[in-house]
């Protein structure tokens, strides 16, 4: 496996970072496209997992293998001074331990398509925190973006809440997952560019797997064992943990909280195709308008400040 672009050293990647308001480089739409369209497939990896594994057993494997191929890399390896590990543990809970466990046990209530475009709501929790936290509003172009991509939301939603109250349970943990990692991007953004996306994002995984073994535990005894689950359990861990975590952590130095975020617009479209093409899910008019509306505020959120 190829190394990641966040093993680039945080140096390197805020003296190439384009001031936060620029458009999108090339570098910048590769880590987009890159770690979206891994996490797009991510979805499709949980429902092959539970197949055989319970939501507890899918997110360990998932955490422990993500650690395990991240710390083959010497970059992710670097040294983090001991004064931020209170980050990165927090980190740990935050970005993966908690969110982690809520999506295959959502995804037992609701399709893998829905799953993955729902989770372009990251974006509007991360504005509306940076706004809380630090006084920050996002630019008109970009808020109006966010705006875009909250009415795809909304659009895409309803279909759901409609169908019965396990649908509507599975929408909810999948906000509130999403509204862990919009609290995320705000502890990560300093912390990646000061060390670089991987030696973080590993720490925070290795901190994470003990987090995860008690409901592990409580899931073994009602898993079965199956190849084709094993394997979709390792590729999600190596791809859409380790690779996938470390190109958006790169991408969020370079562009900011709120602009990497936005990966979950694309990973939102390309979750619905998966699930379409390869699973054959229901698709709903509904849904369709929300994925076009969810590629307008991307394509927003990548303009200029001023445009």
């Amino acid at each position: 496996m190829a190394d990641a672009p966040g093993a680039a050293s945080a140096d390197a990647a805020v003296r190439a970072a384009p001031p936060n308001g620029a458009a999108y480089g090339a570098a910048e739409w590769g880590l987009l496209l890159g770690s979206s369209m891994i996490w797009g497939a991510s979805f499709l990896f949980i429902a092959e997992s539970l197949v055989h594994f319970r939501p507890g057993v899918v997110t360990f494997v998932r955490i422990a293998v993500g650690a395990v191929a991240l710390g083959l890399f010497p970059a992710a390896r670097r040294s983090v001074d001991r004064a931020d590990w209170p980050r990165i543990a927090a980190l740990s809970v935050l970005w993966l331990a908690f969110p982690m466990t809520l999506y295959p046990i959502a995804q037992q209530y609701i399709s893998t398509g829905l799953t993955g475009m729902l989770g372009a709501s990251i974006p509007v929790f991360t504005a509306i925190i940076g706004a809380v936290a630090h006084g920050h509003v996002p630019a008109r172009v970009h808020a109006l973006g966010i705006g875009v991509g909250g009415l795809g939301i909304v659009l895409l939603g309803l279909p759901a809440l409609g169908s019965g109250s396990n649908s509507a349970v599975g929408v909810l943990l999948v906000l509130v997952a999403c509204m862990s990692y919009g609290l995320a991007f705000d502890v990560a953004v300093p912390l990646v560019q000061r060390y670089g996306s991987m030696p973080v994002f590993w720490r925070a995984l290795v901190v994470s797997v003990p987090l995860t073994v008690p409901y592990a535990v409580v899931g073994l005894g009602r898993s079965t064992f199956g190849w084709s689950s094993l394997a979709a359990n390792v590729t999600l861990g190596a791809g859409g943990t380790a690779v996938a975590f470390a190109l958006l952590l790169t991408l969020t130095a370079r562009a900011g909280a709120t602009r990497s975020s936005m990966v979950t617009y694309l990973e939102a479209t390309f979750a619905f195709l998966i699930g379409t093409v390869i699973r054959s899910e229901r698709v709903r008019l509904l849904e369709v308008l929300g994925c076009a509306v969810l590629l307008v505020g991307a394509w927003l959120s990548s303009r200029p400040a001023g445009a």
